[in-house]
């Protein structure tokens, strides 16, 4: 069984037992957050597909860690004018563990 969830602005395929890096969400080590923005739904033989999200269906994850993802290098230039500009930022990530999938 598997489903696909919405967060952050974007869209994940989980499974039950997958860990997966989201962008941050509130919560400590051990909290369980319950995704309800649920997109599609499918088990071995059916598939729920929502529109735009399936009633009733919910993902349940728990917190594993809040960490940050890797360096991102941002350059700007301007041509024939002298203009450099480097900058770069590390997104706030917060690992998940997918507990339970209900329909």
């Amino acid at each position: 069984m598997y489903a696909i969830i919405k967060t952050g602005a974007k869209q994940h395929k989980v499974s039950e037992g997958d860990v997966l890096f989201v962008e941050k969400l509130a919560g400590d080590k051990g909290t369980e957050i319950v995704f309800h923005e649920v997109l599609m739904v499918s088990d071995d033989s059916t598939a729920k597909i929502g529109k735009p999200f399936v009633a009733g269906a919910k993902v349940v994850g728990e917190v594993v860690a809040q960490t940050k993802g890797p360096k991102l290098i941002i350059g700007k230039m301007k041509r024939r004018k002298g203009y450099r500009k480097k900058t770069g930022h590390r997104q706030q990530l917060t690992s998940m563990k997918i507990k339970k999938i209900s329909i």
